[in-house]
């Protein structure tokens, strides 16, 4: 089956449970339709570019994707209906990731609870402050 990858940006007034009721939601409208859903990424309720919808935050919710076409197009159509989603886009692709450099939880009730220890990869100019010695 064609690999797709959907990110849905929902209301910055959602619970923390509503976000994941509403991915629930989705995930049930493609397995319904014979697909299946690799894996579920919460992102976080990130600032927006410019409000949308009178929305200057959102939470960010990618659904990675193993179904075919009319599964898919079914999920958009129900995607446009909601009103508790602000933006949607769907991508079609070759593979999966296994974890985007944007992972932060695989649930938002996990994300607000703290269960979450967010890993920080050091920058390359961190690296090189760690080797440099100052003398005092």
């Amino acid at each position: 089956m064609p690999l797709y990858e959907t990110v849905f940006i929902a209301r910055q007034d959602l619970t923390a449970e509503d976000v994941d009721a509403l991915a629930v939601k989705l995930s049930k409208i493609i397995t319904d339709a014979k697909g299946k859903i690799v894996s579920k990424e919460y992102w976080g309720l990130r600032n927006l570019s410019y409000k949308v919808k009178k929305n200057a935050r959102g939470h960010y919710i990618l659904l990675n994707i193993d179904a075919e076409y009319a599964a898919v197009a079914e999920l958009n159509r129900v995607m446009g209906f909601n009103e508790d989603i602000i933006r949607n886009m769907t991508f079609a692709t070759e593979a999966h990731q296994v974890e985007s450099p944007l992972f932060v939880s695989a649930t938002a009730k996990d994300y607000k609870a703290g269960k979450v220890s967010v890993k920080k990869e050091p920058s390359k100019s961190d690296l090189v402050l760690d080797q440099v010695q100052f003398e005092v």
